[in-house]
């Protein structure tokens, strides 16, 4: 694959644009965007490509109330992707296993994706896991990772004030 200046810029466009939406509007996402979402998780790599990841996808309202009942943080987004992870499917070496890796790997294409075609997003790891494996009637070994709340912000939505408050690379990196 040749890969071109104009290739570059724009992906860094949308590392560079992607936020955490924390209001968004009521307005449904189409079947088609959602599934092209899930498609870019489902290239995600996971490790040895055991492909541990399954995702629950919340439109409903009822569904919605349950995810409600787990988290203050879905801020009304009207699509909640539930990531999780079979540890049975996982890759296991020793006492490392890759299941949770996997899962926010997928999880972490699938936030582009979304940002790439116009589609706000937050990551959320504040939820009660075992209340929403009860309410949702989850298997045992199905171990919930994040949620992702999607749809489209507010007019009045704007990133955090910390968000482009990042440290230099000289504080987080160390050349050996």
């Amino acid at each position: 694959m040749n890969i071109t200046d104009e290739n570059k810029l724009y992906f860094e466009d949308v590392l560079r644009r992607r936020f955490s939406t924390r209001r968004f509007k009521d307005t449904p996402v189409s079947m088609e965007d959602i599934l092209r979402i899930l498609e870019m998780g489902r290239i995600a790599p996971t490790a040895k490509n055991f492909q541990p990841q399954r995702i629950y996808v919340a439109t409903k309202e009822a569904d919605l109330a349950k995810l409600d009942m787990v988290t203050r943080c879905r801020y009304n987004a009207p699509l909640v992707f539930i990531i999780c992870s079979d540890r049975g499917e996982a890759w296991v070496e020793d006492k490392k296993t890759s299941y949770e890796m996997d899962a926010t790997i997928v999880a972490t294409h699938m936030m582009l994706e979304a940002t790439n075609i116009g589609i706000d997003n937050i990551w959320i790891e504040l939820f009660d896991k075992d209340e929403l494996k009860r309410l949702f009637n989850l298997d045992d070994n199905i171990e919930p990772i994040a949620l992702l709340p999607m749809g489209y912000g507010t007019d009045d939505n704007r990133p955090s004030h910390l968000h482009d408050k990042r440290k230099s690379l000289e504080e987080t990196v160390t050349f050996l």
